[in-house]
């Protein structure tokens, strides 16, 4: 399977976070900075680190960023700077842009742009985004402690029309499934008779290196 390319424009907090957590996923991620020092430090945990400025069009072109499935413009304290970069994003033609905001009015103006999708920090964690962004079977990422976490995630095509006793979760994939969701109900602790729907969105606890392995099988099938 091909692996997907991440463009990161600015590596604060926010877009260090999703950086590092693509790159884990397995993914090729670029991390762009004008700050030469977080470039160095960034260096070894992603596949390429650039020091350039996101707002110059020769210098985005120089780094291919117009051959990157996704990219994420992740600086937002200089607005000016982070609209900029946006624009010559687009004007680029890459296929999903993921842009962060930093307030109501800087969101609206991303969205007349024609961002994909719009994040504030506050809300959305720079880990979730990355999970998030990975695999679109991934729901929602809640993280339970440094080894243990609960994502959301759709059926996979394989548990469709099958029992959870029949697909012996907790012992096959390492992993408790602690719900089932669906338009009509939640379903706390599912029975092991319940059958899987294709609409079902399940909602999985485990370690974190299982719910990877479980990430990327909802990855494959796809």
């Amino acid at each position: 399977m091909k692996k997907k390319q991440y463009a990161i424009i600015g590596l604060g907090r926010f877009g260090a976070s999703i950086a590092k957590t693509l790159y884990e996923l397995g993914n090729e991620v670029l991390a762009v900075d004008k700050n030469e020092k977080i470039v160095q430090e960034i260096s070894e945990h992603v596949t390429y680190a650039v020091q350039a400025d996101g707002t110059d069009e020769k210098n985005l072109k120089s780094l291919g960023i117009r051959n990157f499935d996704v990219a994420i413009i992740a600086m937002a304290s200089d607005v000016q700077a982070n609209i900029m970069t946006t624009i010559l994003i687009k004007e680029m033609g890459i296929k999903y842009v993921v842009a962060k905001a930093s307030n109501g009015i800087h969101a609206k103006v991303l969205e007349k742009i024609g961002v994909d999708k719009i994040v504030f920090p506050e809300v959305d964690m720079g880990v979730r985004v990355a999970n998030n962004l990975v695999s679109s079977n991934i729901i929602d990422y809640i993280e339970l402690s440094q080894d243990y976490r609960i994502i959301e995630i759709l059926c996979l095509n394989q548990w469709v029309n099958k029992t959870i006793k029949e697909l012996n979760i907790r012992l096959e994939y390492k992993v408790t499934l602690i719900a089932i969701k669906n338009q009509n109900n939640i379903n706390i602790s599912p029975d092991s008779d319940d059958i899987l729907q294709p609409d079902d969105i399940l909602m999985v606890l485990g370690k974190n290196d299982d719910l990877n392995k479980l990430k990327s099988r909802s990855f494959q099938t796809k």
